[in-house]
């Protein structure tokens, strides 16, 4: 059995860590497989995708019994956890954490990484790195820092606080929660609003607010102008004004 599982259910791909007897904990070959699974999700077919985790964990974060083998840590990081956080932000399409259970350390970094994070009311939050002594990795500080804010941020991040669903979505680290039960369904619905979209403005204004964290006011303006010229030459544009005088919905096909 695959330690990370992908299934296709029209323009929407699933990807599920599937260590439940390890809480999705993350190894090397975790590593690999999920890498394989997002050069998948580049396919222009799938418009959006889900990442979830079987049984009771979304991800707990690093498999410690094969943490350090190597010796050498950052190189470790460098290898398989930084591609994996990269290629979910390079996908320029909707990337979904559907957090089922507990989400923690490089999990909690991973889920972060995503573009909208919903959970079920069983999930929980935990930084779990300083409470090894170590700091936060993954992408962590980034993408906590930018959902937070500073101060919060590195509040939570040092203190170790497990938040409940509930203060995830209070704090906004999650846009939304639901029952156990009902949450691969809601995942799916979500996935298929989604995909339904024009997904190349959805990718493009993904790119965008990316660049946005770094850029002058002039700079973001200058690469606003140079993605609408692109996105102006797409059928879906085409399609979006044609449907808006027509007065019906439109049917965006991804280009």
């Amino acid at each position: 059995m695959a330690d990370v599982e992908v299934a296709r259910d029209g323009a929407v791909q699933t990807i599920t860590l599937n260590r439940p007897e390890k809480m999705n904990a993350f190894t090397r070959t975790v590593h690999a497989e999920l890498q394989d699974a997002l050069k998948q999700a580049r396919d222009p077919e799938v418009r959006a995708v889900v990442i979830t985790g079987a049984g009771r964990a979304f991800c707990a974060g690093q498999d410690l019994t094969e943490f350090g083998e190597s010796g050498d840590i950052g190189a470790t990081l460098r290898a398989t956890y930084h591609p994996n956080v990269l290629a979910v932000r390079a996908l320029e399409k909707p990337v979904i954490a559907a957090v089922n259970g507990a989400c923690a350390g490089a999990g909690l970094s991973f889920a972060c990484a995503c573009d909208i994070r919903i959970a079920s009311d069983a999930a929980f939050f935990v930084p779990g790195f300083v409470g090894i002594g170590l700091i936060p990795d993954a992408g962590g500080t980034y993408f906590v820092h930018r959902l937070l804010g500073a101060s919060r941020a590195f509040e939570w991040m040092s203190s170790n606080r497990r938040l409940t669903a509930a203060e995830a979505h209070a704090w906004g680290l999650v846009s939304e929660v639901v029952e156990a039960d009902a949450l691969p369904a809601r995942a799916a619905e979500l996935a298929a609003f989604y995909a339904a979209l024009p997904t190349r403005a959805i990718g493009m204004t993904k790119r965008l607010f990316d660049h946005a964290d770094t850029a002058s006011l002039e700079e973001q303006l200058d690469m606003e102008a140079q993605l609408q010229a692109v996105a102006a030459q797409g059928d879906d544009f085409k399609e979006g004004v044609a449907a808006f005088l027509e007065k019906r919905d439109p049917k965006f096909t991804g280009r």
